[in-house]
């Protein structure tokens, strides 16, 4: 079915508004930050290295990049049509591959992992900021990607990050300048409640291999020049493996 005219409108508004320059976007931390992080708690329950990488949810590609250098393939995709422009415009090396994807679109994911084959995936705030009815295709996407092979690592803000976005915004001078662009497009972070996680994860066939929690570090700072951070939470997930394959396998 896709995504609604006003969540696709919304993403693509964000971006054609984001300024080009690295860490312009409040999320948009350096790999060694984020992807970096995140590979070392993958990488032990990797079935096979050598799949592709899919980065679901690429933005304007600084992750992908990273993941570009340690997988053979790596293919980042957006919603937003301008976060793909901005992501290949980044990549000068052309070290990674940019496509546009609606996760929710069954058909289009299908394709895509027909023509890559199953594949690792890299989610990193995704879920949390999609609209209810678009968290279980999201997931579901993730699924298809994987095929049987596949490993995935989930990285999402814990709803307690709710609270700490609010607190943020009512400061004495209002939103910080990275987090204000967020609220003017109507962007809703931290939406997911944390127990729904695993529930989303189980009804897709993923079975949860390794868990916990990490913060996610922000490009804005704190008037004391501390780097924000939010608390987030972080998950490696596999197909679901049936008693039937346990034993053939």
């Amino acid at each position: 079915m896709g995504v609604t005219n006003r969540y696709r409108d919304a993403w693509e508004g964000f971006w054609r508004d984001a300024p080009e320059e690295p860490g312009s976007v409040i999320w948009d931390a350096e790999a060694g930050l984020s992807a970096q992080r995140h590979l070392a708690l993958l990488e032990p329950y990797l079935m096979d290295s050598q799949l592709p990488v899919v980065d679901l949810g690429c933005g304007n590609g600084t992750q992908t990049r990273f993941l570009a250098d340690r997988f053979p393939r790596a293919i980042g995709v957006d919603l937003s049509a301008r976060a793909v422009e901005l992501a290949r415009r980044g990549d000068g090396a052309h070290r990674a591959e940019f496509a546009r994807l609606d996760a929710t679109d069954a058909e289009a994911v299908r394709a895509l992992h027909e023509e890559l084959g199953d594949a690792n995936v890299y989610v990193r705030g995704l879920i949390h900021q999609s609209e209810p009815a678009d968290r279980r295709p999201v997931v579901e996407a993730v699924a298809t990607l994987l095929g049987a092979r596949g490993r995935a690592f989930v990285f999402e803000l814990a709803e307690s990050a709710k609270g700490v976005l609010a607190g943020l915004a009512k400061g004495p001078s209002g939103p910080p300048p990275k987090l204000r662009p967020v609220l003017t497009h109507g962007l809703t972070p931290a939406e997911v409640a944390d127990a729904a996680f695993a529930d989303l994860f189980r009804a897709a066939g993923l079975d949860i291999l390794a868990a916990g929690e990490l913060p996610l570090a922000t490009t804005e700072f704190a008037p004391d020049g501390e780097r924000i951070e939010l608390p987030a939470h972080w998950v490696v997930l596999g197909p679901v493996v049936t008693h039937g394959e346990r034993e053939g396998g």
